[in-house]
Order: C-alpha cells, then sequence, then structure tokens
C-alpha cells in the first residue's frame, strides 16, 4: 500500500525532503550480505510505498507540497529534481505570496477555508495514483503559524474526505528557550486538533534533536539540515519496509496500518516516541562494531529511563518489581523517574537479526496493566541494513515520554492566557476563548490520561 505524504509549512517540507532523500539513498545504497531477491523485493515495496514511477524513470515523490510562501517550495523541488534520483510531481504544491505570520488561527481558519478546495484536489489527484492508498503521513511543526494551523485545518479535512485511512501526523516539538513569543498557544491549538482526527501523533523535540547532532553527530556549527537529516534518517528506520512476522518471508503491504494496530491499542493514547541507535558521524562507521546484546541493552534502558539517545542513559532507574511495594509519585504506583509503555515496537534491521533475543522487552513491569506483554510488544526484522549502518535498531514507543514536556508546554501557555496576553492576536482571525479553554481541557485529559498508567 502506498503512503501519501502531506508536507506543511517550510519545516514539513524540508524534512520531507530529508526523508525522500534517505528512503532513495537506502535503496540505491549498499545493502550488506543481502541475494538479489532480498534486494529487489525491499525496492520494490519501498517504491510501492512512497515513489510512482513516469515516463522519465526517474521515481517521483508521491507527496504534496504547501506553504504559504513559495521560497521554500522552489527549492525544495529544484534541489530533488538536481539530485537525479528522484523528484517531486511539478504540479503538486500549493503556495501563496504571503505567510501566516507565526499565528495559529491565521493559519487554520483563514487559509485553510480559504485554500481547502485547491489543496484537498492535489491531495485528491495524488491518492487516485496509488494503486491501494495506505493512508497519509503529514509533516509539520506546531509553533509556527502555516505548519501548525493549516496543518491542524488540513488534517482535519483528510479525516473528513478518507474517513477510513490511516493518518499520522509528524510533529516538531519546538525548543524549550523559545522560536515565537506564541508558541506555546499554537502548540496547545495544534495538539488538541490533531489529537481529534489523526490515528498517532509521532513526535520529534528540536532540544533532543539538537543534542544528538552536537553530541553524537559531532557537528559544531549546527544548522536545520543537520537537524532535518538526523530527523529523517530515524523516520527512514521506521518505515522502510521491514519483515512484521518471524520468519517473514514478505514485506508488510500496509506499513501505517501495522504501525497503529501494534501501537496504538485505545483511542486515548495517541502519543508516539523514536528512538533510534547507534548514531554517529559517516567517518566513525567504518571503525565501529556492535554487537545485538549491546544495542538491545541500551535500547530497553533508554526506554526505561526516557533516555532520548545513549549517551547519558540514567542505568538506576529500574522497572518495578511486581507485587513489591515501591516508593512512587503521588499520581501512579510506578517508581518516580520510571517510563511506563502502553505499546512498544523493536525494529531491527541488518545481519543476524533473525538470532536476537529481545524477551527482555516482554517484561510485564515495562507496560501498564491493562494489556498482555505478549500484545504491547512486537518486533519487526529485515537483514537489509540501513543507510550504510551494517546493524540498526529503532525503538517506537506509546509510553509516558512525552509527559513532562506536553505538561511544561500547557501550563506555559495557561500562564498566559491567564493574563491575557495575545490573545487578540487570534480573536481577530475568529478563535474565541472558548477554543482556548477547549483545547486546555482537552490536553489536560491526554496528561491525565498518560500520568495514571
Amino acid at each position: 500500500m502506498s503512503i501519501v505524504t502531506v508536507q506543511l509549512g517550510q519545516c514539513g517540507n524540508q524534512i520531507g525532503h530529508e526523508v525522500f532523500n534517505v528512503i532513495c539513498g537506502d535503496v540505491h545504497g549498499a545493502h550488506g550480505l543481502c541475494s538479489k531477491k532480498e534486494n529487489e523485493s525491499y525496492h520494490d515495496a519501498c517504491k510501492e510505498r512512497f515513489f510512482s514511477e513516469e515516463e522519465s524513470e526517474v521515481p517521483v515523490a508521491r507527496a504534496v507540497l504547501v506553504d504559504m510562501e513559495p521560497k521554500v517550495i522552489s527549492q525544495t523541488l529544484s534541489i530533488a529534481a538536481r539530485s537525479g534520483y528522484w523528484k517531486y510531481d511539478d504540479r503538486s504544491h500549493f503556495c501563496q505570496k504571503q505567510g501566516s505570520g507565526n499565528n495559529w488561527a491565521n493559519g487554520y481558519s483563514v487559509h485553510g477555508p480559504r485554500h481547502k478546495e485547491i489543496i484537498m484536489n492535489l491531495v485528491q489527484k495524488e491518492a487516485e495514483k496509488c494503486d491501494r492508498l495506505g493512508g497519509f503521513f503529514t509533516i509539520m511543526s506546531m509553533a509556527g503559524g502555516t505548519g501548525s494551523g493549516l496543518g491542524a485545518f488540513v488534517t482535519q479535512c483528510l479525516r473528513d474526505a478518507f474517513p477510513t485511512s490511516f493518518i499520522l501526523n509528524h510533529v516538531i516539538w519546538p525548543y524549550g528557550t523559545g522560536e515565537v513569543i506564541v508558541q506555546n498557544y499554537n502548540s496547545v491549538l495544534t495538539l488538541s486538533h490533531l489529537y481529534q482526527s489523526s490515528d498517532a501523533l509521532l513526535v520529534h523535540e528540536n532540544d533532543v534533536i539538537h543534542k544528538i547532532c552536537a553530541q553524537l553527530m559531532n557537528i559544531k556549527q549546527i544548522s536545520f539540515r543537520d537537524v532535518n537529516q538526523v530527523i529523517a534518517h530515524q523516520l527512514g528506520s521506521v518505515f522502510q519496509p521491514a519483515y512484521t512476522a518471524e520468519g517473514g518471508l514478505r514485506y508488510s503491504r500496509n506499513p501505517l496500518g501495522d504501525l497503529m494496530e501494534t501501537l496504538v491499542p485505545h483511542p486515548e493514547f495517541k502519543m508516539l516516541g523514536l528512538r533510534n541507535i547507534p548514531q554517529m558521524p559517516e567517518n566513525s562507521l567504518a571503525y565501529s562494531t556492535f554487537s545485538w546484546p549491546g544495542l538491545i541493552k541500551h535500547l530497553r534502558q533508554m526506554l526505561i529511563a526516557n533516555a532520548k539517545m545513549e549517551e547519558g542513559i540514567d542505568w538506576q532507574v529500574r522497572p518495578p518489581r511486581l507485587g513489591f511495594s515501591i516508593p512512587s509519585s503521588p499520581s501512579t504506583n510506578k517508581p518516580l523517574h520510571f517510563n511506563t509503555s502502553i505499546a512498544n515496537l523493536v525494529i531491527l534491521r541488518g545481519k543476524d537479526t533473525h538470532s536476537v533475543d529481545l524477551g527482555t522487552f516482554q517484561d510485564p513491569s515495562l507496560y501498564t496493566s491493562w494489556l498482555n506483554p505478549q500484545d504491547a510488544f512486537n518486533a519487526w526484522k529485515t537483514p537489509r541494513a540501513f543507510n550504510k549502518y551494517e546493524k540498526s535498531a529503532s525503538l517506537v514507543s506509546n509510553s509516558q515520554f512525552l509527559l513532562k514536556p506536553l505538561d511544561n508546554v500547557v501550563g506555559k501557555a495557561w500562564n498566559m492566557f491567564a493574563s491575557k496576553a495575545y490573545i487578540h492576536q487570534y480573536t481577530k482571525f475568529g478563535i474565541e476563548e472558548e477554543d482556548f479553554l477547549d483545547s486546555f481541557t482537552a490536553l489536560e485529559q491526554v496528561i491525565s490520561s498518560y500520568s495514571i498508567l
């Protein structure tokens, strides 16, 4: 099944471009010790998901590009075309001459309704090119105006127009120190609206990716492109083909459906986090060797201690011993700092994946009590190496990982709202105080649900 990617705003378009780059590079790159047949089936599965073929025989990304300003889209189209490996369809983009000025309400209430018909026609045409449509993958920031406001509006339109298709929103969480003064308002409005219309939200935090660039990739002057390439590598490690069944002989045909079935057992819990190891500069790969037991041990500890990268993991955090009394936080009977999971998916890529022992991820103490660990944990594997890494492991987790950042954003937005700061900027575009209150209520419910796991 094919995935239509919808790139929204400057951030969404720049990340989307890097994702297609990584996917294309992976398909054409070195592939380890795989058989010709294995590589062909991997290539075919990838192409069906992300590209359509035109007469030129250059793969065309299954994507719609939307921004209210033309600059980023025209750059993105031309850089992709110049690569020679893949390109965007010249007719699958929409832009205007004026942005949303970092105002969520402008994107959601003005640009969205005004341009709905054109944008949804582009999406419809892209969907019709798919033999079988598996769903939509939207990429957007939640701090600015176009990506967040227009993105929330377009996601709602996708849900109305394609009620049975899966929608996965990829959301970039803003830097904690602040990118724009109203980013907490924009974030609260974005998340509460997406929670209603999408099947899951896959979140990347800018602060975390920045840290990975500095500490793991050893980048001295970190650019947006560096950050976007790390995000794209992590996304590619999840979306590239893998066998979903033990001893599988066919790559999964329904990637978004499989992700939802595996990770979202209840509509109240839709927040997904992503960790990928190892991550290092390309020139270090030749001198590095990794063992599966070492990678799995690190990945599990990253999960339970809520570490976002493999450096600086707190090894003191342990799962609670079931049936014993333990020091706890007020809202839960789990130990402080322990990250409780609803569902986890580990994806292994590279040689000897068949021999990897993942039993430690099936420990019942990692999970909420209302799910059987056999149902809560899944593993996908492929013997094909990914993006020059001989062995790599990704963890997609539906857990309490985002509780603290979410609580912070809601708290900061509420403090601004209580003093009526900047509210007039939203009301002039039709977003009323009631809309803010509804959004706060919705997210406080999400925080409460994840807190009591």
